[in-house]
């Protein structure tokens, strides 16, 4: 089954850690949606969201076995605070991904530094168009107070970043 991630979930470092059979397929751009950061997480800390609006959002398309959408749709938090939903990613036709649920909006929180780290290292590893990057990079983020989580998310985006010097695909 096709996934088409659009945040922490876009470089296949931070896939494949969570998701080891997981296969990276390639990007898509879809128009008529916006990526915003503000979906309330169990952390108190705002995530991203896709919603429909007037620009255009890149993903990452993964092939996935149904296990690990089980498991995916666990970490995701399925029921808390996101829904599983189709998109149309031109070139992989029907994606499912995850849309946060009206109750879970909230654009009055920020996103931790790690979190954002980790959608701009995505960004930037698959190439996306440089005023996308450069929206991401200017997403407002504040440190996690939980500096356990902080080192560890941080962790990952290091590994991301170090295997930009090697072929990840």
């Amino acid at each position: 089954m096709l996934y088409a991630a659009y945040g922490s979930n876009l470089h296949p470092v931070r896939l494949s850690l969570r998701l080891p059979r997981s296969r990276f397929l390639g990007t898509a751009a879809i128009d008529g949606m916006k990526l915003c950061f503000h979906k309330r997480s169990i952390d108190k800390s705002a995530k991203c969201n896709i919603v429909a609006g007037d620009g255009i959002i890149h993903v990452a398309v993964y092939d996935l076995d149904e296990r690990e959408k089980t498991q995916l749709d666990r970490i995701e938090g399925v029921s808390l605070g996101y829904s599983v939903e189709t998109i149309d990613a031109p070139g992989f036709s029907e994606c499912f991904t995850y849309c946060a649920v009206t109750s879970h909006i909230d654009s009055g929180i920020p996103t931790y530094t790690w979190y954002r780290e980790l959608v701009l290292v995505g960004c930037e590893a698959l190439g996306f168009p440089a005023d996308y990057v450069e929206m991401i990079r200017n997403v407002a983020a504040i440190d996690d107070p939980d500096k356990e989580r902080h080192i560890s998310n941080m962790w990952i985006v290091e590994k991301a970043r170090e295997s930009a010097n090697r072929v990840l695909f």
